[in-house]
């Protein structure tokens, strides 16, 4: 077991909308809610910050803006895209957030950090 909790974001429709109207290139279709929750980046967290509801709350309050800026990140580099309205409110309707707090390490081997 691994001594870390994983959170993952699931797309809802409000973040799916502002990705297809921020697209400069509004030449293709656009996402689908289907194709944004196809492939997400799982965040590692303390096991102490996700010991209960409570907790992982709290610690999602002080943390949401820098998973939020991650997301934007992921799909539009450029800052002046981004919505001006980034507050917990507007994060929590445009993700529902999952926690883990069950890891098991298959591998057996060292864990790093590739960007070191």
């Amino acid at each position: 077991m691994v001594n870390r909790a994983a959170v993952l974001l699931r797309y809802r429709k409000p973040a799916v909308a502002w990705i297809n109207e921020a697209d400069p290139y509004h030449d293709d279709p656009g996402i689908t809610l289907s194709d944004t929750n196809e492939e997400r980046t799982v965040y590692l967290i303390s096991n102490e910050d996700a010991d209960d509801a409570k907790t992982f709350e709290g610690w999602l309050k002080s943390n949401y803006l820098a998973l939020f800026e991650t997301e934007l990140e992921g799909w539009y580099v450029d800052e002046s895209l981004w919505p001006e309205k980034r507050n917990f409110e507007t994060f929590k309707s445009w993700f529902s957030v999952e926690c883990h707090t069950v890891l098991l390490d298959t591998v057996g081997s060292k864990i790093y950090d590739d960007e070191l």
